[in-house]
């Protein structure tokens, strides 16, 4: 009989037979070494090595925050031993610290707390465990709930990240070392052009004046460098200082402006100013607010070409009546969708020709959000390829009220 003409219930004993045989070729050729454990016993057991095995620290607490389990890992960095550790209280066995060292056992930071009455798993938590002063180390860990029939339970990974925030300090000290020792030389060198720029050593021919002029520019590039490091390595330590008061936005801007001038000359660009606010006031550090403006307006000069326009705006915010909007316009390149992301990443650099050939290192746009933030406002842009960008921020309105308030909520009294 042929398989054309066999019945469909022929065709149906046929192929389970013979799906039966490859399964017995495949027992033959690979026999099971189990014992005949099911699938969730095997993963059960693959689980257990995984834990018993990883460097990292894990342990299982329950809803009265009783350690239950733990693998060796934990018991080798926090010197536990299941006779004396099994069962006793977190506040015992942990001791949760957060950054600053302040205990968060019965807080609501605790994160067993906020994961048993949120029920959300909590990822990359920095605190520090550690029973003893010798044994503290920084970790970040993950805390997922785990809920069965008969209790809830937090299970805990931890990952001892001392070590990476040791190192990271000394990259930040190195940095802020650096960039601060940097500057006194060149503050001298910069001094000893411009006195040879203004004639003070003797007359210079053009030539001179010209190979001076290109020095001068180079200089104040890595001082400017300089300062930005020094600046992100300083505000990565937590040392971001803001002196607000009262500022006049409209004369600031004009201020800045003019020192762009020449800048803006040498590349061909127009730049112009246009405001309309009710009251020119901010609350703002006048420095930072130079700084950003500074940075942008330099950024669209650079990335115009010849002929092209740079305009600066203020209005009131329409979204919030207590913040102003101000914004930098050009006629530029515009930026790329695929840089568009990473606009305010810093040290980021494009890869497309035209905007790898204008240099920078990337921080401006990088520092520029960091005070803009700071200051409460926000920032962001608009872009279209080859027809140019607006970078917009928001600043807060100086209002005597407010600045009282927070004046006495500084004072320690």
């Amino acid at each position: 009989m042929s398989w054309q003409t066999a019945s469909s219930e022929e065709k149906r004993l046929y192929a389970s037979e013979e799906a039966k045989s490859k399964r017995k070729v495949i027992r033959e050729r690979y026999p099971p070494d189990q014992g005949g454990r099911s699938e969730e016993e095997l993963l059960a057991d693959c689980a257990r090595k995984a834990l018993a095995a990883t460097t990292d620290v894990a342990f299982l607490l329950d809803s009265r925050f009783r350690l239950r389990a733990f693998n060796p890992a934990a018991a080798a960095v926090l010197k536990w031993e299941a006779s004396t550790a099994i069962g006793q209280g977190c506040a015992h066995v942990l001791r949760c610290r957060n950054l600053d060292h302040l205990p968060l056992c019965g807080t609501a930071g605790c994160p067993l707390v906020r994961v048993l009455q949120g029920g959300q798993p909590l990822a990359n938590e920095e605190i520090i465990l550690g029973a003893e002063a010798a044994q503290d180390w920084e970790a970040s860990v993950s805390v997922t709930p785990v809920l069965t029939p008969e209790d809830r339970y937090v299970f805990f990974l931890a990952r001892d990240v001392s070590a990476l925030k040791m190192a990271n300090r000394m990259r930040e000290h190195f940095v802020s070392m650096v960039s601060h020792e940097l500057r006194t030389p060149l503050n001298s060198v910069h001094g000893f052009i411009e006195l040879l720029l203004r004639g003070q050593m003797g007359p210079l021919n053009e030539t001179q004046r010209e190979y001076l002029g290109y020095a001068s520019e180079a200089l104040q590039q890595l001082l400017s460098l300089a300062e930005d490091v020094l600046f992100m390595a300083r505000s990565d330590a937590g040392h971001f200082e803001l002196r607000r008061q009262q500022v006049n936005i409209e004369t600031l801007a004009q201020q800045v402006l003019e020192s762009m001038l020449p800048l803006a000359r040498k590349a061909e660009i127009v730049m112009s100013k246009d405001f309309e606010l009710p009251t020119p006031l901010v609350h703002a550090d006048p420095q930072r607010m130079k700084q950003v403006l500074s940075n942008l307006l330099g950024n669209a000069i650079k990335f115009t070409p010849p002929g092209g326009t740079v305009i600066l705006r203020a209005r009131p915010d329409p979204d919030d009546p207590q913040m102003v909007l101000l914004s930098v316009k050009d006629t530029g390149f515009g930026i790329a969708p695929e840089d568009q992301p990473h606009v305010f990443e810093r040290f980021y650099q494009a890869t497309h020709s035209m905007q790898s050939r204008m240099g920078g290192y990337g921080l401006g746009l990088t520092i520029a959000r960091l005070i803009v933030e700071q200051h409460g406002g926000k920032i962001w842009f608009e872009t279209v390829p080859n027809r140019g960008t607006t970078f917009f921020f928001t600043l807060p309105l100086y209002r005597e009220s407010v600045v009282a308030e927070q004046s006495r909520g500084d004072d320690p009294n």
